[in-house]
């Protein structure tokens, strides 16, 4: 039997998850990726003698998916994972901490919500009203996805206040939108998972290394000893039906680092295969597919998109005296000491990692150092009597899909209607977030509806269209 050949686009987690999977199987795989790396929106680039990643990324001890990747790379002694789930929330009037025991969940952090000064003694007790419902609650309901997240917590006694000190903290990030216009279904599954589900599964891993080296380098690694050929600065112009069966990709090269923006093909070179993963975001998967004839392509671009807005701050000395922490009542929501993964030899690099970015992607950096540098002083006094050596901000202006009510409807599966093309990437159908579990899940789920397409194939059987899309 003549060996089957894919062609995977895209060499974020998505991409790189599937490329694994298809040699594995053994299919001869080529993966594209426009930009000079892969690795995708979790990635590093160079600022003078620093290494500075994209993006802030942490994972949760739940993200089984995303650990198991890291541990085929060859890479989980490169991250720390917290022994016991443990976050310390700072507001400009002091601090509090949230951390579970060694009860079964959801009991585990029934000591820390009970000490939680950022609520009153009553909005305490009413959170385990809240909890209660979400545990019982059912992320598939039918018409759940209508709802917002604000409206769904305030029926069941969460205030102003409640929502914005506690369950933003969770959902902001993890979600990347106004807590309360979030998709119902998506909290649900959050906070499910990530809370209630075991009493450490919401323990955090962060990387001791740049994610450039966590995932693009190890990742190029592994795929050259798989034997799948990795062609970095090359971009996928279009998909097409082979006239004897199979696909044909044009390349052209990366000319938009992967962005999704257009670009001119130019003489674009052919590669012919079996089968096509698309690992790239909506849009311009939905370009990409639709051209290709595939049914309802033209829908995905409405998950539109929501930013992240990434502050750096360097100074000449230590300023927090933590690896990471959370922030209410305050511009800042989640800051990260990144001195050591940067390389930063003497002072403190500060990340502060703004979700939801809306009001800030295009705020220019003189008014978001304005606007960031005292904050930053309310939370670490020290910061006060430090010198800012670098401020420099990082925008990704298409984060994550814009996970908001009716988004479920939105989201495709891995099978699309024109047999052989899959779809990876988090915005497809996972039943998780817009994270790098979700993506690591799709590229997965695409690989093994690829292979089970090629094995039909092979025997002349009809695959079906298990996901059409």
């Amino acid at each position: 039997m003549t060996a089957r050949t894919a062609v995977v686009i895209g060499g974020g987690l998505a991409g790189i998850t599937a490329a694994i999977e298809l040699r594995d199987a053994g299919v001869g795989v080529t993966l594209l990726e426009a930009r000079p790396r892969l690795g995708g929106a979790t990635t590093s680039f160079s600022r003078g003698d620093l290494t500075i990643d994209t993006g802030q990324h942490v994972f949760l001890r739940c993200c089984t998916s995303y650990a198991e990747l890291l541990a085929r790379l060859g890479v989980t002694g490169s991250v720390a994972v917290q022994d016991r789930f443990d976050v310390t929330v700072l507001s400009p009037h002091g601090r509090a901490r949230l951390r579970r025991s060694g009860l079964p969940a959801p009991l585990h952090l029934g000591a820390s919500l009970a000490s939680y000064r950022f609520l009153s003694l009553p909005e305490r007790l009413r959170v385990g009203r809240a909890a209660l419902a979400l545990h019982s609650l059912d992320p598939a309901e039918p018409g759940l996805d209508a709802h917002r997240l604000g409206d769904w917590l305030a029926a069941r006694g969460q205030d102003e206040r409640a929502r914005r000190r506690l369950w933003d903290l969770f959902i902001v990030s993890s979600l990347n939108i106004a807590g309360d216009e979030a998709s119902v279904p998506l909290a649900a599954t959050v906070l499910k998972t990530a809370l209630l589900s075991g009493n450490n599964a919401a323990d955090i891993g962060v990387p001791t290394v740049p994610l450039g080296e966590l995932h693009g380098s190890s990742a190029a690694s592994l795929l050259g000893e798989l034997g799948a050929e990795v062609r970095l600065g090359a971009k996928a112009v279009a998909v097409e039906p082979g006239s004897g069966g199979g696909h044909l990709v044009r390349v052209g090269a990366g000319a938009d680092g992967g962005d999704g923006e257009e670009s001119q093909p130019g003489a674009a070179e052919q590669i012919t295969a079996d089968g096509v993963i698309l690992a790239v975001p909506a849009g311009p998967a939905a370009r990409l597919a639709g051209a290709a004839g595939v049914t309802g392509a033209a829908r995905w671009d409405d998950l539109g998109s929501s930013p992240i807005v990434n502050v750096h701050v360097v100074y000449d000395r230590r300023v927090m005296d933590l690896p990471f922490a959370a922030a209410v009542d305050s511009p800042v929501q989640w800051v990260f000491d990144k001195t050591r993964t940067a390389g930063l030899r003497s002072g403190q690099y500060l990340a502060l990692s703004q979700s939801a970015a809306d009001d800030d992607v295009d705020v220019p950096v003189a008014a978001l150092r304005e606007r960031f540098l005292p904050a930053l002083e309310q939370l670490f006094p020290a910061a006060a009597d430090a010198r800012v050596t670098d401020f420099f901000v990082t925008r990704e202006r298409r984060a994550t899909f814009r996970q908001a009510p009716g988004c479920s409807a939105l989201r495709p599966a891995a099978a699309t209607s024109l047999p052989g093309l899959m779809l990876a990437g988090a915005w497809t159908d996972t039943g998780w977030p817009d994270t790098m579990e979700g993506a690591v899940r799709s590229g997965r789920t695409a690989a093994q509806e690829l292979i089970q397409a090629l094995a039909a194939q092979a025997t002349g059987e009809p695959a079906g269209l298990r996901g059409q899309s």
